[in-house]
């Protein structure tokens, strides 16, 4: 989506809080909001959206001048999924997905801040349950890691590009 800060609803100068309205040039529809949410002069939440729904959402929580949160809104304006920047450096590396009860279901990560996810964690109750690694960017998965009680219990990968574990590591026979 293409935005034009052609058309902007100036806001107080200075004013805390204020939130400054940016509008499509082409279609008139709002296209983005900025806000001061800190009250301290520097805007901090930056909102895109199409006319009156959001699209996304960008915060700079500690006002390092880098974004920290983004949050990714679907059509129906609800929560699909919150980014977040590991190294706090405004590079966006890892996409938490809620679950219906609201706490972690799956986490992608860009281990090499690509902005491609190549591992995914998965949560029940909170708890990371498993993880799938794509560990020689080839698109496919071939490193499995199996989680109990919090510790990383076994670990698998696929030596031969087979699509299929073929070596095995059992951290809870190591522990007996």
């Amino acid at each position: 989506m293409a935005l034009s800060a052609g058309c902007t609803a100036p806001a107080a100068t200075g004013a805390a809080g204020a939130v400054e309205a940016k509008y499509n040039e082409k279609t008139g529809k709002l296209a983005e909001l900025t806000m001061n949410a800190k009250k301290d002069g520097k805007p901090d939440v930056f909102s895109y959206m199409d006319g009156s729904k959001f699209v996304r959402i960008e915060i700079d929580n500690d006002e390092n001048g880098s974004i920290d949160r983004w949050e990714y809104y679907g059509a129906d304006q609800k929560l699909e999924k919150v980014g977040v920047s590991r190294a706090n450096d405004g590079i966006v590396d890892s996409w938490l997905f809620a679950g219906a009860d609201g706490l972690p279901a799956k986490v992608e990560i860009a281990t090499k801040r690509d902005g491609r996810a190549n591992r995914t964690e998965f949560f029940s109750k909170g708890d990371r349950t498993r993880a799938e690694e794509d560990t020689d960017a080839d698109g496919r998965v071939d490193k499995w890691e199996t989680y109990e009680g919090g510790s990383l219990a076994v670990v698998s990968f696929d030596m031969t590009k087979s699509g299929k574990p073929t070596v095995t590591i059992d951290y809870r026979k190591e522990r007996r």
